[in-house]
């Protein structure tokens, strides 16, 4: 054990999760690599979760971020802010959201609580729908809106959560189903639920869930949703922390697989936007964001560096058509990762849009899931200079695969050899 590691376990909660069995200290980056202290060079396949969406140490963020901070760092809400005016106007039409408004929060899972604190308020009621295996971050209102219960620490609540069936395609009682069964039947189960419930304000859900192994339902399933939500006066929130900006290559948000029917009545956001600085925010139509009787600010949300370091980082993204990199190398690398998978006995799915790709163990010639390989896989990825995440459920036994989006064919092809071996010494 590292003195730098005894010191972290002397301060840090033991709930605090570290990876690996002798834990990484990354000491900086470069496009999509990073090095630890020891001077070891790691290919990045998970982005800080998948944070960091552009590259390490980007010129234009760095420039950005360093600019900025030579002039001013901070001033709060209270005071006109440019960078944050600057983008909330790009973000806004991006969004598709009519007549949008934007509020900037410092992370995700404070996105999320601004969107259930939003839609509680607009519809006066304190019922929210949300997904069986779902994350959407760790605060008291986040944790009790998670359907995935490795990640919820209480059953004590403010809202009354119930759980909706769709998000995770292949387990399950409608898995056998095909795609239009599926969502017919995910549909009835809806239709059922708010038959027996007061009115509920939002459904919040993830377009590709994250934290529980990169699970998605057949495109179309949440515009379904939306036309029984909308017959009920039920807002869609649409979780975009880990699917936005393009990742999933097919579409720069994850709800426009599903949107038919249009854009979400709220949309939430954070992780890649900033490139690693804080950035989350909150995207509703105005009469949903005006909805609040209160005085309301952010000290930090919106902060003067963060702005700029995402308009730097957003100018790059659209620029350099990361998303239509994300749609060809992801591609690339999923089919690479299926003929890998179909040559491992614990190997049970490779599943995923863009670089978003999860790669679900279980134990051989079973179904079950199988978490002890997961992490000699990750362990073994490690030592062949290669960093991934894992999630699934609630034996996190996939895989995660979220590499920067400017990722190269060469980097795509280098990587899946190192998780092949992974896999192989796993078997």
């Amino acid at each position: 054990m590292t003195g730098l590691h005894e010191r972290h376990l002397a301060v840090s909660p033991d709930w605090m999760a570290l990876y690996y069995r002798r834990p990484l200290e990354l000491t900086h980056g470069e496009g999509r690599h990073v090095w630890d202290a020891e001077g070891k060079r790691y290919l990045d396949f998970f982005g800080g979760i998948l944070t960091t969406m552009t590259a390490h140490a980007l010129p234009e963020v760095t420039k950005a971020v360093a600019e900025q901070a030579g002039r001013i760092i901070h001033s709060s809400t209270l005071y006109l802010n440019r960078p944050m005016v600057e983008l909330a106007e790009r973000v806004a039409t991006l969004s598709g959201i009519p007549d949008a408004r934007v509020f900037f929060t410092t992370s995700g899972t404070e996105a999320n609580d601004t969107a259930l604190l939003l839609a509680t308020a607009y519809r006066r009621s304190n019922q929210v729908l949300a997904m069986r295996n779902s994350y959407h971050g760790r605060s008291f209102a986040a944790v009790s809106i998670t359907g995935n219960h490795a990640w919820s620490p209480t059953s004590l609540s403010p809202l009354q959560t119930l759980y909706v069936h769709g998000g995770v395609r292949s387990r399950g009682p409608y898995a056998e189903l095909s795609d239009a069964q599926f969502i017919k039947a995910c549909v009835a189960d809806l239709e059922d639920l708010l038959g027996h419930t007061r009115e509920a304000a939002a459904l919040i859900a993830e377009p590709i869930q994250g934290v529980g192994g990169f699970t998605s339902p057949p495109d179309g399933l949440f515009a379904a949703f939306r036309e029984v939500l909308d017959r009920h006066g039920i807002l869609w929130i649409s979780d975009e922390v880990q699917t936005g900006w393009g990742r999933t290559g097919d579409h720069f948000w994850g709800w426009q697989a599903h949107g038919e029917h249009g854009p979400p009545d709220i949309l939430t956001f954070a992780k890649g936007i900033g490139n690693g600085m804080s950035i989350g925010g909150v995207v509703a139509r105005a009469e949903v964001m005006n909805c609040l009787d209160a005085n309301s600010i952010s000290t930090f949300g919106g902060s003067p560096v963060t702005m700029a370091a995402g308009l730097a980082n957003l100018s790059y993204l659209l620029e350099h058509d990361l998303q239509g990199n994300a749609r060809r190398v992801g591609g690339l690398l999923i089919e690479r990762l299926r003929a890998i998978g179909a040559r491992s006995s614990c190997v049970r799915e490779v599943r995923g849009r863009g670089l978003m790709i999860g790669v679900e163990l279980v134990k051989p010639g079973t179904d079950e899931a199988h978490p002890e390989a997961a992490a000699a896989v990750l362990e073994a990825a490690r030592e062949g200079g290669l960093l991934i995440g894992k999630g699934g459920g609630h034996s996190t036994s996939v895989l995660r695969i979220a590499p920067p989006l400017s990722l190269t064919v060469a980097e795509a092809e280098e990587g899946a050899e190192i998780l092949a071996e992974a896999l192989h010494a796993a078997d």
